[in-house]
């Protein structure tokens, strides 16, 4: 039937119209239909972190989902991990949680992570990450978990007055910083702020192992874990080194939590921390900037080389579509360059995604990052063994079990140290 030109318009306005309506209601159902809850475990739980995290919870809740914070602090996550156990046994897994390194893959195993490929090759993560994170991220192939940023350990951070104040040099070499802290102790200041739990004792452990023994000999350490390096003339020194440090430290370090002595600078308590750069975002957090009211400088003779820790979500398997949804929106989210450089401008990290723009980040992440970038090409990154990326857990808590006797015990040699280690590391 031939319609006239005037019923014609008519109806096609009706038409338009209905279709107006219904993308309408499309769009307004579409939301509803893909919200899901989003549970996260993570130990973001200090000042600079917390913030940090609010920035991923503000993102999921931009994309209509709800946020269930299950944050659990304390022990550099070791609490957490434990928690997170109890919930996965029992059938209640969150929908993302906090771990890295080798412990990934163990997951993995166990069947309880989910594939986030779909995420992964529609965004070309393997073109966005250095090879040597992206190969963490997957178990078979198969993208189980997203990086969210990078951390470099092997930082010494200063309070600038305290030095100026006593006269001190800021050190570069290990003989700089026990020249310093002969300084600083004898003002009466405590030279080095430390944290006496299990992690930070071997964190500080392994930067003095590469500023005394170099790359690649802390790769043979700890990384090969080869005893001809665990026990030989050079790990002799670097347990002396470690154990000279001690005295400059206070008495009331033992089970400190990590940020508690990272404020000892910030208030000029104590002068010095050596830590990740995670310390960063104690200071952001309460105003202070770098190069005045803190100096990061490479840990004393580690210069030009990298130890990293890079922080990532593991994807868990769920019951509900929702849910699951969410979870994809939220993989897509902490890959996101507006993610990226919002989280890690707060943590005190640098982008683990490559080719961002460094534009609004302070000299000393702008340094990390091109430093990390040269490492990854060159395949000379060196992983954290003391922050879970060097070594399954059975490894890893074994040595620093027999790290933290070592530098709590006046009687333990030297060589029993190293005996000592080279059977933790040996541990299945």
């Amino acid at each position: 039937m031939k319609l006239n030109p005037a019923r014609a318009q008519r109806l096609a306005v009706s038409r338009s119209g209905l279709l107006g309506a219904l993308l309408l209601t499309l769009a307004t159902a579409l939301p509803a239909a893909r919200a899901g809850e989003i549970e996260v475990l993570h130990w973001w739980t200090s000042g600079g972190e917390a913030r940090a995290a609010q920035a991923l919870k503000a993102s999921m809740q931009a994309k209509g989902h709800s946020w269930k914070d299950f944050a659990v602090a304390g022990s550099g996550g070791d609490s957490a991990i434990t928690v997170l156990r109890s919930r996965v046994v029992s059938g209640n897994a969150p929908a993302a949680a906090q771990i890295k390194g080798p412990s990934l893959q163990a997951w993995a195993r166990e069947g309880v992570l989910t594939s986030i490929n779909e995420v992964a090759r529609a965004e070309r993560w393997d073109d966005l990450l250095p090879q040597v994170v992206s190969d963490q991220m997957k178990y078979r192939g198969d993208y189980i978990a997203v990086p969210v940023n990078v951390h470099r350990v092997n930082w010494l951070w200063v309070n600038p007055a305290v030095f100026a104040r006593v006269g001190a040099k800021v050190p570069s070499s290990w003989d700089e910083f026990f020249a310093a802290a002969e300084t600083l102790k004898k003002a009466g200041v405590i030279a080095l702020a430390h944290g006496g739990q299990s992690w930070q004792d071997l964190t500080l452990l392994e930067t003095v192992t590469l500023g005394v023994g170099g790359a690649e000999f802390y790769r043979q350490a700890f990384v090969l874990r080869e005893a001809s390096a665990l026990n030989s003339p050079t790990m002799d020194k670097v347990l002396s080194t470690y154990k000279r440090i001690k005295p400059f430290t206070d008495r009331n370090a033992p089970g400190r939590d990590w940020n508690l002595a990272t404020a000892m600078v910030i208030k000029g308590e104590a002068a010095m921390q050596l830590m990740g750069d995670w310390a960063k975002g104690e200071f952001l957090a309460v105003g202070s900037q770098p190069g005045k009211g803190f100096i990061c400088t490479p840990a004393p003779g580690t210069a030009k080389s990298f130890i990293f820790v890079v922080d990532s979500f593991a994807m868990f398997k769920l019951k509900s579509p929702a849910n699951s949804a969410a979870q994809k929106d939220l993989a897509s989210a902490v890959m996101s360059p507006e993610f990226q450089e919002a989280f890690n401008l707060s943590k005190g990290s640098i982008p683990v995604r490559l080719g961002m723009k460094m534009d609004r980040f302070d000299d000393c992440a702008k340094a990390s990052a091109q430093e990390f970038s040269t490492a990854a090409k060159q395949a000379s990154l060196l992983p954290s063994i003391a922050n879970g990326m060097a070594a399954p857990s059975s490894i890893e808590w074994a040595l620093k079990d027999v790290v933290s006797q070592f530098w709590n015990s006046d009687k333990m040699s030297t060589a029993e140290a190293m005996k000592r280690m080279v059977e933790a590391s040996r541990r299945q």
